[in-house]
Order: structure tokens, then C-alpha cells, then sequence
């Protein structure tokens, strides 16, 4: 078994903290497993404040860059897990709505969403963290 350790550069460095990306091959088969991204740009800018539709879409445009980076796509993603800052049933079409244009009308990954208090800083209101699996 092999694990790899990721940090594209398209992506905020956070590697004083933890890993973006970690990948695991055996037997033919490559497990991704993406850290909770979040709406911020490559300088840690926040992307979208105060505002759940922009922050849903970058967060998800950063999920798609950390799986590229492991040589995978949205449509290998099996396990997707949303966290929403003080989640309101209203939330829920805003987000469906941006995962859609993201993940189009495949197959749909297994998913939990999640209300919490809070995020790591204060302006953040979703993080998405994925498993995704590609034979290689």
C-alpha cells in the first residue's frame, strides 16, 4: 500500500496544518481522500462573503482542483460530506442548485450534510470534504 501526500499549488497552502490531498493505492485501486475545502482563493481570500451560493461554488471549484490533482474528477467522488455554518432547511436549494451545475445529472456520490455552529474562521459558512476512487 502506498500513501501520497498532495498540496496543489492551485490551492491555499494549509500544509503547516494538514494535508489537502492524501492518496492510497492497492491492488490496482487509488482512494482519494480530500480534506474540507472551503471558499477561499489560492491567498486564503475569502471567496463569496456572506454569501452561501458563491462560497457553495468556490468551495466546490477547490474540491475539483484538489481531486485533479490526484489525477480524478467530481464523477469519481463516492463519499461527499457538507458542513453548513447555522444550516436553515432554505439553505438546501441554494446548495442542490450549485451541486448540481457541479455534478450534473451522474450518478450522485453518497452524502451527509451537516449543520454546525461554526467553521474554522468566522466567515466561512460551508466546507466539503470528498473520497473518491479511480482504478489505476
Amino acid at each position: 500500500m502506498e500513501k501520497t501526500f498532495l498540496n496543489p499549488e492551485e490551492l491555499p497552502d494549509w500544509s503547516d496544518i494538514f494535508s489537502q490531498v492524501v492518496t492510497v493505492e492497492a491492488n490496482g485501486v487509488k482512494t482519494i481522500y480530500v480534506a474540507g475545502q472551503v471558499a477561499v482563493d489560492r491567498d486564503r481570500n475569502i471567496v463569496g462573503k456572506g454569501d452561501l451560493e458563491e462560497q457553495t461554488r468556490q468551495t466546490l471549484r477547490n474540491l475539483q482542483t484538489a481531486l485533479a490533482a490526484a489525477g480524478a474528477t467530481l464523477a469519481d467522488a463516492v463519499k461527499v460530506d457538507i458542513y453548513v455554518k447555522n444550516y436553515q432547511p432554505e439553505n438546501a436549494g441554494v446548495i442542490r442548485k450549485v451541486y448540481g451545475q457541479f455534478f450534473g445529472q451522474q450518478r450522485l456520490p453518497v452524502s451527509n450534510w451537516i449543520g454546525v455552529q461554526s467553521l474554522a474562521i468566522e466567515d466561512f459558512l460551508i466546507e466539503i470534504d470528498a473520497t473518491a476512487v479511480v482504478v489505476v
